[in-house]
């Protein structure tokens, strides 16, 4: 989808219980909760539900996104909410936001695949940080695309680091029904 598809779908709200979501990812919620509060990164966070639940928890939060209207709306709760954050617009399939290197205790990519960010994203966490990332998988029958991996293939892109979970199958998250791949994976300590 367009950019300016991304923008007419929340401005619209024609997914409003997918799109505005004010509960964080599960797998995100759980593995944050046992990490010590500190500088997190949500990629093509949306509406940012993700970002809005760091920061409410003392976390040092930057939300990207592609979307101006997600980011706006994003903004806004964060106003209501009393949460402070960063916020950006930038197109991450065109390269308009540098993830820093070793900048990051967590990286988040939730319900978002782009095969050439997971370097980055590995090198943007700070050796021992973790980065979690939820993609839609293939299902029987399917071939992979820009948007679903095939059964097996997320883990691939993280054999260099150590993998504290990996799991294929539904998605517990409600907003979402196709299924999904999920990891959290932790940049070796020692590594630069």
């Amino acid at each position: 989808m367009e950019i300016n598809g991304w923008d007419a779908r929340y401005r619209s709200r024609e997914r409003a219980a997918e799109d505005f979501s004010t509960e964080p990812t599960p797998l995100l919620a759980e593995t944050a909760a046992g990490l010590a509060v500190g500088k997190a990164l949500d990629l093509a966070s949306g509406t940012g539900r993700n970002a809005l639940w760091l920061a409410s928890r003392g976390w040092q939060v930057t939300a990207v996104d592609a979307s101006s209207a997600a980011i706006d709306f994003l903004l806004a709760t964060a106003t209501q909410r009393g949460v402070t954050l960063a916020a950006k617009v930038a197109n991450l399939e065109e390269h308009e936001y540098r993830i820093e290197v070793s900048a990051w205790n967590l990286i988040a990519i939730c319900y978002y695949l782009q095969r050439d960010l997971f370097e980055p994203a590995k090198r943007g966490v700070v050796p021992g940080g973790l980065l979690i990332s939820i993609v839609h998988i293939t299902e029987s029958g399917e071939e992979p695309t820009g948007h679903r991996v095939r059964p097996g293939e997320l883990q691939q892109y993280f054999k260099d680091c150590e993998i504290l979970h990996y799991r294929e199958g539904k998605p517990r998250d409600s907003a979402h029904q196709r299924s999904v791949a999920e990891i959290v994976a932790r940049r070796p300590a020692g590594t630069q």
